[in-house]
């Protein structure tokens, strides 16, 4: 079959680096580079903990051809959650108020790693398996610009002239490409996975009339399911990253993975959302952020006592266009750099423990404490506060603030 890669000239490219997750789809894309591009593959398998046995990739790239040191599977739960995760929850990052970017925040980890590789083994390229419709051709795209500016890019979905699942099925056939049981047919819907969410969109779920089927949900139980007993939990913190959960220190990887355990169990953090692509459309997905969901409620209710009011809703004000450049692909833009320097300097007091009930669903605040605490008990009693605060001085506070109000109805003709 004729492709745009000849057309363009694209048989140039000697070595690429392959975003691979050893399914069925990136299989495909791997012969299709190697009949097509006749250029050497590497592929790479990130482990972001999506839940999945990552050796039947190393098998598969094998069958296919693949030389064993051309095979990269690197475990970076680890820094998934330090260095992406942590530093996106310290500014409470939600894009339209709701998503909590869980595959938005992964995508820069995947194409940093793809550069990395490539660097390492002179390779001139690389490729993703992300369609021409969706975020993730941008976020891997400019990701890969920001970092290599004179790298090569293939884009399989926007060169390759199959019109359906069926011809990409014959391709597979053709070329004893293994297609496991099941996948004959197209999957009811689609799926991506990491330690932070899980997200569910496409076939089934296309029309956001209709609700869910309860087969899509894989990260939480329901809601309804969930014990008729709270469950008291607390989540320690520092410079504005969890720490601990309930008095024991843990690695971020390992709180996170904790409390989506916690959250799994009490039916928390299922989201169905219609969202606004960068691309232009609007599409309906179902995410399960169980212990990001818990983790958002603590970070905020530990800065209600730590940060000041004006850093707090200084935070609050950019935090949209935070979460924007995320979700639309700018991790490694000035910008978000500047954003982040200005987030992180806010979380310098951030410290403490916070307590939570988790029942059929929710997450409630019961508590919260820290050395760093701006809250005084002094300055808000009811009681004798000793002379701390003067209430008289808020007569002239007001005044002064109604002044402007004040001007403003002189001049409709009313009295002032």
């Amino acid at each position: 079959m004729a492709t745009k890669a000849a057309a363009k000239g694209g048989k140039g490219i000697k070595k690429v680096v392959l975003a691979y997750s050893g399914g069925l789809d990136t299989s495909i894309i791997l012969k299709w580079l190697q009949t097509e591009y006749g250029c050497e593959v590497i592929t790479f398998t990130a482990d972001l903990g999506q839940g999945e046995e990552l050796g039947p990739a190393r098998d598969k790239a094998l069958q296919l051809g693949i030389k064993k040191e051309n095979i990269f599977i690197e475990d970076l739960r680890e820094e998934f959650c330090s260095d992406f995760v942590f530093p996106m929850f310290r500014a409470n990052a939600l894009y339209e108020g709701v998503y909590l970017l869980g595959t938005s925040i992964a995508r820069p980890l995947i194409a940093k790693s793809q550069i990395d590789i490539a660097r390492k083994m002179g390779a001139d390229a690389v490729c993703h398996g992300a369609t021409g419709k969706g975020n993730d051709q941008v976020r891997f795209e400019l990701t890969y610009y920001a970092l290599e500016p004179g790298i090569k890019i293939i884009a399989p979905w926007r060169e390759w002239e199959f019109k359906g699942r069926a011809e990409l099925l014959d391709f597979a056939k053709t070329h004893s490409i293994p297609i496991a049981k099941g996948k004959e047919n197209d999957a009811p819907y689609s799926v991506d996975a990491n330690l932070l969410h899980s997200s569910s969109e496409g076939k089934v779920l296309e029309d956001p009339a209709n609700e869910a089927p309860s087969m899509v949900y894989q990260r939480t139980i329901s809601p309804m399911d969930a014990p008729d007993k709270p469950m008291d939990i607390k989540v320690g913190f520092a410079k504005g990253d969890a720490v601990s959960v309930n008095g024991r220190a843990m690695s971020p990887a390992t709180v996170l993975t904790t409390l989506n355990k916690l959250g799994h169990d009490n039916g928390i953090g299922r989201i169905d959302l219609v969202e606004n692509r960068f691309v232009g459309m609007k599409s309906r997905g179902i995410y399960e952020t169980p212990g990001g969901t818990i983790l958002m409620a603590a970070h905020r209710a530990i800065e209600s006592i730590t940060l000041d009011r004006g850093a707090a809703h200084l935070k609050d004000e950019i935090m949209p266009r935070y979460a924007e450049l995320i979700y639309n692909g700018f991790w490694y833009s000035p910008e978000r750099e500047m954003l982040q320097a200005l987030i992180d300097k806010s979380q310098e007091h951030v410290e403490g423990e916070v307590s939570l009930k988790l029942y059929k669903g929710n997450v409630m605040v019961t508590g919260r404490s820290s050395p760093k605490s701006l809250y005084s008990s002094t300055l808000v009693t009811f009681e004798d506060d000793k002379g701390a605060y003067d209430q008289k001085d808020a007569q002239g506070f007001i005044k002064l603030n109604a002044l402007r109000l004040r001007t403003l109805a002189a001049r409709k003709g009313k009295k002032s």
